[in-house]
């Protein structure tokens, strides 16, 4: 074995070759700078820390080695050469592909974060197509990184550390399960690499991430989050994404490369596009299935009879606004018809309206153009958006319910739900990743050092997941579709971290009464002794803004109790609420009767 420690003579060799540097020495593994007189060029030698024990380990290591040498991928280095020297096995890769990243970070200790981010996604891709193809890196460092001159990210070591089992153990019946536990174990080096990258120091103040490993939870004692002093702001979805990949519960992690590649990729593109990542990923959907499947039986029956002409459009609406695809779809086409013509009001919300504009034949194609009930889901995936959905429409009652004095209840009801697209969309068309963000926001087992662990936010659990918010999911859709800026606005939930303040324009008090809505409902779906306190708590957060009480929030809550007349709970006095909003948003403008 070479001796990693510098010799008294200048020149040291390992085989044919020169030994110049030491690179990297971590508890698993080296990697070498050397020069290759044969070849009359500079490699880079990745070598186990220790000699196989045995000849039979010697020979599977040259074989899972030369497999490994096999899976060629973009961001995976070509293999120059695996050999051995006096039973000492290594891997060879060209030093002409670049750097390695201890060598890139002494030189710009701090990249930006959208740079970190591209490095670790490079890196992730690589690493998702071994692990896919059966092998594991086992001792991903800093130095097991290249980067060249264009930021082009490779690795290298792959199955270089392998696993030590006994001289006489059978391979064939315990690397199916080692290379499993093992990729996940990288996936989770991976995540401390971020962390080195973004927070601009070591982790735990240890080079050696093999070590870092050893020191976390749960086999050691230390918890592992970014901290909030770095070089450069962190932004709130890649801070979520990194310590997720560090989390002290390992359930809550990434297992898969794949799984954190996708946060992180759909991270950057939010963060370097209008709209690209998991957004263009959910407009292709669209394109392809629709936003919603029908949940009306019968729906197609009904619009090809006879009978359709006869009906007055108030009872049309009413039937429309019982299948929430149908809606979307008849808010979808009749607004992007308006544009289409020039039309630069604002959006038509109210389904009366709706339903006038785009007549008999345009109900009929609209409701033709959507898929039936379940759509592509399967069972326990249709369960979920069913009982989501039901949610959703309950929020809708609440806000008109709650709705002040003149403003159109139809507006409200889908004011409500659009507030909720980006969470309807994601369970429809992404279910999986839906279920990832439920299960991020369970609470965390309680230890004795957190009695009461916090659970994930929904935001934070998106960050964690898709790398934006379901807000913006639905923003994007919302924008795609073409409608009005206001009504962008109003989609946009009022955040749980920030004040409410009085409205100043009737965009505020729609946008505010459906959030309120939103969070009652949100309240009702906590554990039966939070119930109480979470509609407490989310009453009195908009109670002097929207001017109301406890009394009208349980009336709404509860659709059986007595409500005073007129419906919904009264105005904020502040200022008069102007009319024109309402106009627009319902089609009735001035010209309009």
């Amino acid at each position: 074995m070479p001796d990693p420690t510098p010799a008294a003579t200048p020149l040291r060799s390992f085989g044919r070759f020169e030994l110049r540097a030491l690179l990297s020495k971590s508890s698993r593994s080296l990697i070498w700078r050397v020069f290759d007189a044969r070849h009359g060029q500079e490699l880079l030698l990745c070598m186990p820390r220790d000699k196989p024990n045995s000849p039979a380990a010697l020979e599977h290591w040259l074989r899972m080695a030369q497999a490994g040498a096999r899976v060629q991928h973009p961001n995976l280095a070509a293999v120059f050469e695996v050999g051995q020297v006096e039973a000492w096995p290594y891997v060879a890769y060209d030093r002409a592909l670049g750097e390695t990243l201890d060598e890139r970070l002494a030189r710009q200790p701090a990249p930006l974060p959208i740079d970190a981010a591209g490095w670790v996604a490079q890196l992730l891709e690589g690493l998702a197509f071994a692990h896919e193809a059966g092998h594991a890196h086992r001792d991903i460092q800093t130095a097991s990184v290249l980067i060249d001159a264009a930021d082009k990210v490779r690795l290298i070591g792959l199955e270089v550390a392998q696993e030590v089992f006994p001289a006489n153990v059978d391979y064939s019946t315990v690397t199916r399960r080692a290379v499993r536990e093992s990729a996940e174990e990288d996936v989770l080096c991976v995540g401390l690499l971020l962390n080195r990258l973004l927070g601009g120091r070591p982790v735990l103040e240890e080079n050696d991430l093999q070590l870092v490993v050893q020191q976390m939870q749960p086999v050691g004692r230390e918890m592992v989050r970014l901290g909030w002093e770095t070089p450069h702001p962190i932004p709130d979805p890649l801070r979520a994404i990194s310590n997720r990949a560090t989390d002290r519960q390992t359930r809550q992690r990434y297992h898969l490369a794949r799984s954190f590649w996708r946060a992180l990729d759909g991270w950057r593109q939010a963060a370097s596009y209008d709209d690209g990542g998991p957004v263009v990923l959910l407009l292709d959907k669209l394109q392809r299935v629709g936003h919603l499947p029908t949940t009306t039986t019968g729906m197609h029956r009904f619009t090809g009879g006879s009978g359709l002409e006869a009906q007055h459009a108030s009872a049309l609406s009413e039937l429309v606004l019982k299948d929430m695809a149908l809606s979307l779809e008849l808010v979808r086409r009749v607004n992007n018809a308006l544009r289409q013509a020039g039309h630069q009001g604002g959006t038509i919300l109210n389904m009366q309206r709706a339903v006038q504009m785009i007549g008999l034949e345009g109900l009929q194609q609209a409701a033709n153009a959507l898929k039936p009930w379940p759509g592509p889901l399967q069972p326990v995936a249709a369960e979920m958006l069913r009982q989501l959905m039901a949610r959703v429409t309950q929020a809708a009652r609440v806000a008109q319910a709650l709705r002040p004095a003149g403003y159109d209840e139809e507006v409200v009801y889908l004011i409500t739900i659009m507030q909720n697209l980006g969470r309807l969309l994601l369970q429809y068309h992404f279910p999986d990743d839906a279920q990832q963000i439920r299960q991020l926001m369970q609470p965390p087992e309680p230890t004795e050092e957190q009695p009461n662990p916090p659970s994930m936010s929904e935001q934070a659990a998106a960050y964690a997941v898709l790398g934006c918010d379901l807000d913006a999911l639905g923003a994007a859709v919302a924008r795609h579709w073409g409608l009005g800026d206001e009504l962008l606005q109003m989609i946009r939930r009022q955040p749980l971290d920030a004040p409410v303040h009085t409205p100043r324009s009737d965009t505020d008090t729609l946008r505010l009464t459906c959030s309120l809505a939103n969070e009652l409902v949100d309240a009702l779906g906590l554990p039966e002794h939070r119930r109480r306190a979470g509609v407490e708590a989310a009453t009195r957060r908009y109670a002097k803004a929207l001017g109301v009480g406890l009394r009208e929030v349980m009336d709404a809550i509860n659709p059986g109790a007595q409500r005073p007349a007129g419906g919904g709970a009264p105005a904020p006095q502040s200022e008069p609420a102007s009319s024109s909003l309402r106009e627009r948003l319902s089609g009735r403008g001035p010209s309009s009767s």
